[in-house]
């Protein structure tokens, strides 16, 4: 059998994903390219691995006991590849990560001094929904998820990494009027939420809850992105994290409407498991922000 590592790892991919699609955009492949990988891995094997029934895929129980096969060789395969690079003095291996979706504004930064010193190191980042990283986090399939709330009865380890502020914003062209209550201005205005579940929405709710405020004209959205973008059309005004909109804030796109009990207060906080056993490249990250991490707040958000 001559099947390739590449035709395995992108099999297990479509088995965790579910779709070749899905799998197509974590593997950063087109869905063809996929789909040729697995017509070229099927013909070494007389049993089928998949199936398709009204449109939809589905891996047969054989297809299931190969994907298993195949992430042990995989992962031999990259053992080996780190027992040669560790015998030349370099660090390599995977380093997996899952951050919710306000999150891509602040994991990178603290990423990008540590790869550029081990360029032999494979990011997987997974920049998704609350629901989704914890998810990957409850499923172990990372060494560290970004958030800015720490979830409720997990046993977690965490590193602490940034503040995280929100504040109630509009598009710098609306008008704010100045002679009424906090109450009478969030109930004249249209607020514009993250979906529920999001730790942005669940700050917007928990604050207009404890200050009594009804919303009566309400938009709901799937990610911070498409709500900064819609404030600053003036379609209505939100609680944000600074982090994702201080360039707005600079360019004088948006800006912030002082309230009473804002901002809200949180922290960037690197979470795992507390039985979780670190690879070295997961150790030796951890070790690079706790060395570096003032450094970096300094050069990147200073």
């Amino acid at each position: 059998m001559n099947y390739t590592l590449n035709q395995l790892r992108i099999f297990t991919q479509v088995v965790k994903s579910g779709s070749i699609s899905k799998a197509a955009e974590f593997l950063d492949l087109t869905q063809p390219a996929v789909s040729i990988q697995l017509k070229n891995l099927q013909r070494h094997f007389d049993v089928p691995l998949t199936e398709t029934i009204q449109k939809r895929l589905h891996i047969t129980p054989f297809g299931r006991d190969i994907a298993r096969a195949a992430e042990n060789l995989i992962q031999e395969a990259q053992g080996i590849s780190q027992k040669t690079k560790a015998q030349q003095g370099k660090l390599s291996g995977q380093l997996r990560i899952s951050a919710v979706s306000t999150g891509k504004y602040v994991i990178p930064y603290f990423l990008s001094s540590f790869l550029a010193e081990h360029q032999d190191i494979e990011l997987s980042l997974d920049v998704s929904n609350k629901q989704g990283v914890l998810g990957h986090l409850r499923e172990n399939e990372i060494d560290f998820a970004l958030v800015s709330t720490t979830p409720k009865n997990a046993t977690l380890f965490s590193e602490d990494l940034m503040r995280n502020e929100l504040f109630l914003v509009a598009s710098s062209e609306m008008h704010i009027p100045r002679s009424h209550t906090q109450h009478d201005l969030l109930q004249r205005l249209t607020l514009i939420f993250r979906e529920d579940g999001s730790a942005t929405n669940q700050a917007m709710n928990q604050f207009l809850k404890s200050n009594e405020i009804k919303v009566f004209r309400k938009i709901q959205l799937t990610s911070n992105e498409a709500v900064k973008q819609a404030v600053i059309a003036g379609l209505g005004v939100s609680i944000l994290p600074m982090i994702g909109i201080r360039h707005e804030i600079a360019a004088c796109r948006l800006k912030i409407i002082p309230m009473k009990g804002l901002p809200l207060k949180t922290t960037w906080r690197l979470v795992w498991h507390r039985d979780k056993k670190h690879t070295p490249v997961a150790a030796a990250f951890l070790e690079h922000l706790r060395e570096h991490k003032d450094e970096i707040l300094r050069k990147w958000f200073g």
